[in-house]
């Protein structure tokens, strides 16, 4: 007699292969229960890659969590978020769940049971996803039970006070007058929910590259009634077409002639405001270094750097010259010293 056919809801999803026992193949978008599809839970895809996983998880992570979140409802999307995450962040349970929907993952809605939420989540992702407050449950034990509550009451541990929010990084570049002189700007960063907003920054006079600016108050959101972190610029000073900067020194090239290199003379030069006369003593050479003392930038404690001026002798070209200053120029040619003897190769040329 031949066996009697089961029917089941499950028959016309049955597939049968030579040699090998049935297997069940399961549409990832029916579920065993009320469990919802991960990929609609997170937002994404079917083919997304694991850092846009990731990046879903940080901004829902944070949106739903309770500590965070106390909206009716938000726990149990926090648990579904949570649960989505753990499978699709790891290559083989997302091989499971896409051939074999929840099934082949055990089946095990949220907090019924298994590996808990957040196991394939680092203290890395902790941090940059509920900042420091967050990470030091995780590492003093508590929290992260039952539906992942950080001390909800389920066995998880409260910190005894109020721990202030993360701090937030933003590399912000300021023009050269205004690191000089001070002034505000405005910057756009996201917030914590991912919505960019605008922060109208004081830059103080005479800030410097590598100088790290403090914004209170606008990191990441407290716990526990604690403040919020700071927001920490980092600071890099534009370039300027004229003036270079080193501390609140300034440097100049400054062009001079022949002749004033020769007998010096007065030459007006720019400050970062108005000008300056630059006194030139006579036999100057090319890269000889004046300073202005005190004509550099003014910070805002009041202290004053210097001002160099680097000066470059421009020769004129020949073309430039009438006949009458070329034979003056020649008649004194050979009265003029010879600038090659005092090098160290001078021995090495024979007498002309």
């Amino acid at each position: 007699m031949l066996p009697r056919r089961l029917h089941s809801p499950l028959a016309k999803n049955r597939e049968t292969r030579v040699g090998d026992l049935p297997r069940v193949i399961y549409n990832s978008q029916s579920t065993m229960s009320d469990q919802k599809d991960h990929y609609n839970v997170l937002g994404i895809d079917r083919g997304a890659s694991p850092e846009a996983i990731r990046n879903a998880h940080r901004k829902l992570a944070r949106k739903f969590h309770p500590d965070l979140n106390k909206d009716e409802g938000a726990a149990k999307q926090f648990n579904e978020i949570q649960a989505a995450y753990d499978v699709l962040s790891d290559v083989e349970k997302r091989s499971r769940y896409d051939r074999y929907g929840h099934a082949g993952t055990d089946g095990q809605a949220p907090g019924q049971g298994g590996p808990g939420p957040w196991q394939n989540v680092s203290s890395d992702d902790f941090e940059s996803i509920f900042g420091e407050s967050f990470s030091g449950r995780s590492r003093r034990g508590g929290g992260f039970s039952g539906f992942g509550g950080f001390g909800d009451g389920m066995g998880g541990e409260r910190p005894a006070g109020p721990t202030k929010g993360r701090d937030l990084e933003h590399a912000l570049e300021v023009g050269f007058a205004a690191a000089a002189f001070g002034g505000s700007e405005t910057i756009r960063i996201a917030g914590p929910d991912g919505t960019p907003t605008s922060i109208d920054v004081r830059v103080p006079a005479g800030i410097q590259t590598g100088s790290t600016l403090r914004v209170r108050d606008k990191g990441l959101p407290g716990s526990g009634g604690g403040p919020n972190g700071d927001l920490l610029l980092q600071i890099k000073v534009g370039l300027h077409p004229w003036f270079t900067r080193e501390g609140l020194n300034l440097s100049l090239m400054v062009p001079i002639t022949v002749a004033e290199a020769i007998l010096g003379g007065e030459v007006m030069v720019p400050l970062m405001k108005g000008t300056a006369t630059l006194k030139i003593p006579p036999g100057v050479r090319s890269g000889s270094k004046l300073r202005l003392k005190g004509k550099g930038v003014v910070d805002s404690k009041d202290r004053a750097g210097d001002l160099y001026a680097v000066l470059e002798i421009v020769a004129p070209k020949a073309d430039d010259l009438s006949e009458d200053d070329r034979k003056a120029l020649a008649s004194i040619a050979n009265n003029l010293p010879n600038p090659r003897s005092l090098v160290s190769w001078a021995g090495e040329i024979p007498d002309a």
